[in-house]
């Protein structure tokens, strides 16, 4: 019993979380959004996701860049609104009278412009929420996880794509870190005060450090033997190939099985199994090409296992909503939306990360020379 006890506080000491939980996490909650429409419930999504972010993400570089997805989000509701008033043609309660703009014979079905309906904006407004929640909850897991460490801990046959993912969601992170440093640098200095002057002495050392990240990146890639690989046998490869293969026709039968409801159930878990086993054993033999090694791997410890099934949770939750409970899950413009309590509880959910998680150890060192 007092291992176990000292099992669990060791899990609990500061230290960064698993990547791999914080993304299952983000996924489960971007789910329950891509399920619902409601705008109440979206934006206890965002609550949700907002507080574990504060509570829990580090004093990294890419941990600064939440705001940016926050701002993307708002961008990507305004548009979907602008597009509605541009053009909607939902009938219902006028709110401005806008003249409509007459268009050429061959465009059927589009109006430009047009009366402005309540219903149009409540549509438009709806449908962006959801998809700035989802776009949230990527920011989300961009905040918390470390993208090295995600990078370590993907199997080696994954490893150069998984390089050239990290490299993408990593831009934006640190663009805004080198925005920041530059702001700062600015700040100390006097120059110009003209908004084009500025402007320029503002994007220049912007694009400049980018490019000084991206060819150090190349050389650190280059020195580490990126791209390197095993010779293996010609049949160890076809054998490969065939399970690869034989996985993607498993796993799309399986899935085309499930939403079709017509489909016998023992089809569909049976391909996808048959799917999921080929694929794993793919990705073992293709992994023996790739020479890598992985200094001190990461360890899953029961808080990680909490996060991931807190966000496999609230995903299930969603889920369910949609099917069981469609008049919360997609309210119809012309009322008032409703909840209930079971899909207040399934976003409730995610904030188990808040007691679950540990705190960053960059946030005690932080502390500690402060």
């Amino acid at each position: 019993m007092s291992t176990l006890l000292r099992t669990a506080a060791v899990a609990r000491l500061p230290r960064d979380l698993h990547p791999v939980a914080w993304w299952v996490w983000a996924i489960g909650l971007a789910a329950y959004a891509s399920f619902t429409t409601n705008p109440l419930l979206l934006l206890l999504l965002v609550g949700v996701v907002s507080v574990v972010v504060a509570a829990r993400r580090g004093d990294q570089a890419w941990a600064r860049s939440f705001r940016l997805y926050v701002g993307l989000a708002l961008f990507i509701v305004a548009t979907r609104v602008l597009f509605r008033v541009l053009l909607g043609a939902v009938p219902g309660h006028v709110l401005i009278d806008l003249p409509e703009i007459p268009l050429p014979d061959w465009v059927l079905g589009i109006r430009l412009l047009g009366p402005l309906t309540r219903e149009a904006l409540l549509a438009g407004l709806y449908d962006g929420m959801r998809l700035g929640a989802i776009v949230i909850c990527v920011g989300a897991a961009n905040a918390l996880a470390n993208p090295k460490r995600l990078l370590r801990s993907l199997p080696p046959a994954l490893y150069e794509v998984g390089t050239a993912v990290v490299v993408a969601v990593t831009v934006l992170p640190q663009l805004a870190e080198s925005v920041q440093r530059v702001r700062a640098a600015q700040r100390l200095r006097s120059g110009a005060t003209g908004k084009v002057r500025r402007l320029r002495r503002f994007l220049v050392p912007v694009l400049e450090d980018a490019l000084e990240r991206s060819m150090a990146l190349a050389a650190g890639m280059d020195t580490r033997g990126y791209g390197r690989t095993a010779g293996i046998p010609v049949l160890t490869r076809r054998i490969t190939s065939a399970l690869m293969l034989v996985s993607l026709v498993g796993l799309c039968v399986g899935v085309y099985a499930v939403l079709d409801g017509t489909t016998p159930g023992w089809l569909a878990a049976t391909m996808l199994v048959l799917g999921a086993g080929a694929a794993a054993g793919g990705l073992r033999l293709a992994g023996r090409r790739v020479t890598r090694t992985v200094y001190r791997p990461d360890r899953w410890r029961w808080p990680e296992v909490a996060v991931a099934l807190s966000g496999v949770a609230v995903g299930a939750a969603g889920w369910w909503i949609a099917r069981d409970q469609v008049p919360i899950a997609y309210p119809g413009v012309s009322a008032v939306p409703a909840v209930t309590l079971t899909a207040l509880a399934g976003g409730l959910i995610g904030l188990v990360p808040v007691v679950a998680a540990p705190v960053p150890a960059s946030n005690v060192l932080e502390e500690a020379t402060a």
